[in-house]
């Protein structure tokens, strides 16, 4: 990793997060994508830029100096910026993208794909110690957010001070944290050009768990369960939009050939169809990111249907981690006589 020059006060952050280490953190990156910029490397930069809100951080391109300003990576920064190398991918010159451990292995199945191009993009690896989920912050009764220091990439920053219309509140880095945190695959970058920033460990909960949890129910309660969950769909397609796995140039559900490009459901089947048929579409190929959960506006553990997938495809054909390179084929198209008889699908029940 290169040595980068040290933060300085002329580097514009995200105000309600600017604290010393957080301005140290990002003008690391900020500084090394202006020299690759500059040196002419890279023709744009693919990151996060401070949203109207101290805690909803977007991706954007960055492609001129001045427009940094607005360049911010801090704990709100989920967003897998993967899916988007798709297009950028097609653009002129080489894309530089700022990927989390999590998200290098969905570039490396977009590789697998076909659908991203390697030699296109300059990727570097930046730090992560869990990224937040401002609807657990919310559902610890903080209300009426006007802003948030300690979600800052950094080791000492381990409490959220909150300050609210209604006083100043704190709670737990660690208790904020998005699900998929609790159960990370792991802190070591699967594909990087550079790497800038440290991680911390944030795995205290077993990645099957809920999986496991919803299996011991009996048919009735799967049922129930997931007729409430399911019922809440109001069909946004955000999911959809935001998997890396689903990179088909045109999705079904958006054919208008068929009932599937509705919106409305006519009756209960049709809301469980979108997620059922969306889960079957991506099985082998989920890396299990976590954005489909991450972005719906309803709430719905969506990743449920791909962990149980994965977690099948584990206990049929051996152990799988889509996207932990770019050569391996995977064990839905890769035949051998070792491979599980399809009966026993129904022999388990």
């Amino acid at each position: 990793m290169q040595e980068l020059v040290a933060a300085t006060s002329q580097v514009g952050t995200c105000s309600h997060l600017a604290t010393a280490e957080q301005r140290e953190s990002q003008t690391r990156v900020i500084n090394r994508a202006k020299e690759l910029l500059a040196d002419g490397t890279v023709a744009r930069v693919l990151g996060w830029k401070a949203g109207d809100l101290p805690y909803n951080p977007e991706p954007a391109y960055f492609e001129k100096e001045e427009d940094f300003e607005n360049f911010v990576y801090n704990g709100f920064c989920g967003a897998n910026l993967s899916k988007y190398m798709i297009e950028a991918s097609k653009l002129e010159g080489k894309t530089l993208v700022c990927l989390k451990p999590c998200d290098t292995y969905s570039f490396n199945q977009l590789i697998k794909e076909h659908r991203v191009d390697r030699e296109k993009a300059y990727i570097i690896g930046v730090g992560c110690k869990g990224k937040l989920d401002i609807e657990k912050i919310k559902g610890m009764g903080i209300k009426g957010i006007e802003s948030i220091s300690g979600a800052e990439i950094t080791e000492e920053a381990d409490t959220l001070a909150i300050r609210t219309l209604y006083g100043e509140k704190t709670c737990s880095y660690a208790d904020a944290m998005l699900e998929r945190c609790h159960v990370c695959k792991g802190k070591e970058h699967k594909i990087y050009d550079e790497l800038i920033g440290e991680s911390k460990e944030t795995k205290d909960a077993e990645r099957f768990d809920g999986v496991a949890a919803i299996e011991a129910m009996s048919p009735e309660e799967k049922f129930a369960f997931f007729q409430k969950e399911l019922s809440k769909c109001i069909r946004c397609n955000a999911c959809r939009n935001v998997c890396p796995a689903c990179s088909c140039r045109k999705c079904v559900f958006d054919s208008n050939k068929f009932d599937s490009s509705q919106k409305a459901n006519a009756d209960s089947f049709e809301e469980k169809m979108f997620h059922i048929i969306r889960a079957f579409h991506v099985a082998g190929r989920c890396t299990d990111c976590g954005e489909c959960s991450r972005v719906c506006p309803q709430g719905i553990p969506l990743h449920l249907f791909n962990r149980k997938f994965i977690k099948d495809i584990d206990e049929f054909y051996g152990e799988y981690q889509a996207g932990e390179d770019t050569d391996s084929k995977g064990p839905l198209t890769n035949f051998t006589f070792d491979d599980v008889e399809p009966g026993i699908v129904a022999e388990r029940g």
